[in-house]
């Protein structure tokens, strides 16, 4: 096993060069009339320890600060403070549970090209209080002293007991699911 924790490569993600974002989708009777709207996921930090010769014994750990998470739809400022308000209050509410964690457990990984692997990471996503097993896929790419990540995956908010925002009385309210999608650049420490 110190052969193996030998070879471990240690990696952060950049902030600057990564994109993380999450859609929700309007639904309800005046659904026509509202937009999905769009959020930047900020106040990453993570830790990700992975062997370039054996990915499946890849780690990964991410936090998230609930109330780094912004809007990025062009709204009217009052639309965007209320849009915002209730997403952290409402839907996350952020003050009783401020941090997001993904910690992976498991990884798969498939070679497509030279230094290009498909992924599939299941682990413990902390969400709202509720901790549930998730899995999530990634196209990896590792160049010089760089990793980068991208894909999509979907969760339903019910699943972490979080409530389904309305507003006009109900007659628009968010759906069920959130479509994320991320590209994420880390590079190598030490």
């Amino acid at each position: 096993m110190e052969t193996t924790k030998a070879k471990m490569v240690h990696y952060v993600v950049d902030a600057r060069l990564s994109r993380f974002t999450v859609q929700a989708f309007a639904g309800g009777f005046l659904s026509a009339f509202a937009h999905s709207p769009k959020f930047a996921i900020r106040g990453i930090s993570s830790k990700v320890r992975l062997d370039p010769a054996n990915l499946e014994l890849a780690e990964l750990r991410i936090e998230i600060r609930a109330n780094f998470i912004q809007l990025l739809d062009e709204v009217s400022d009052k639309d965007h403070r209320e849009i915002e308000r209730a997403m952290r209050e409402e839907a996350l509410e952020a003050n009783t549970h401020p941090t997001i964690f993904f910690e992976s457990t498991s990884v798969s990984a498939t070679r497509i090209a030279d230094g290009q692997y498909n992924l599939s990471l299941a682990g413990d996503l902390s969400l709202h209080g509720v901790t549930r097993r998730l899995t999530i896929p990634a196209r990896v790419a590792l160049a010089g002293d760089t990793l980068r990540a991208f894909g999509e995956f979907s969760l339903k908010q019910t699943d972490y007991h979080i409530k389904l925002v309305a507003v006009a009385g109900g007659a628009i309210k968010v759906k069920d699911e959130l479509k994320f999608s991320f590209d994420l650049v880390a590079r190598k420490q030490g």
